[in-house]
């Protein structure tokens, strides 16, 4: 069969490849994890644990972390609109390279396996709940202050 003169073959062009229109956010998310992580790295270094002890630094930082992102969220989503590389590059670039929850399940299980079951039990639910109560309180607090600050 041959073609008829009037239609044109079309030939498949190569498909683009995904990173491409995805690349500045990939970069912003990876340049905000590398800044989140040093600074939780730096956090660890100043406030080292004890054998046996809490885990204190990596908690404050998930409990703290998780608070910001709660006024972080609220800010982004309901109060301003914002570049679209912002919340890649601080909420999932730099808060989620400062919050860890690969570093919380190391403790747990250095506690655990170093016969602290007590203190590995505590610090698994320790920060589970305060993390949580945090984003939750941060978040509700922030949408009240911008309720209160509107005419």
């Amino acid at each position: 069969m041959t073609v008829p003169e009037t239609e044109t073959l079309r030939v498949p062009t190569p498909r683009q490849p995904v990173l491409r229109g995805q690349g500045p956010v990939v970069a912003v998310v990876a340049l905000g994890g590398a800044l989140g992580a040093t600074a939780r790295y730096a956090l660890s270094l100043w406030w080292p644990p004890q054998p046996g002890g809490f885990p204190w630094a990596t908690f404050w930082t998930n409990v703290v972390g998780c608070a910001v992102i709660g006024v972080f969220m609220v800010v982004i989503t309901e109060m301003r609109a914002a570049h679209r590389l912002v919340r890649p590059f601080f909420g999932t670039g730099v808060l989620g390279g400062f919050t860890t929850f690969s570093t919380y399940a190391v403790d747990v299980q250095k506690l655990l396996d170093s016969g602290h079951p007590g203190t590995g039990v505590a610090y698994l639910a320790a920060t589970l709940l305060a993390a949580l109560t945090a984003v939750w309180l941060a978040a509700t607090a922030t949408r009240r202050v911008l309720r209160w600050r509107r005419p």
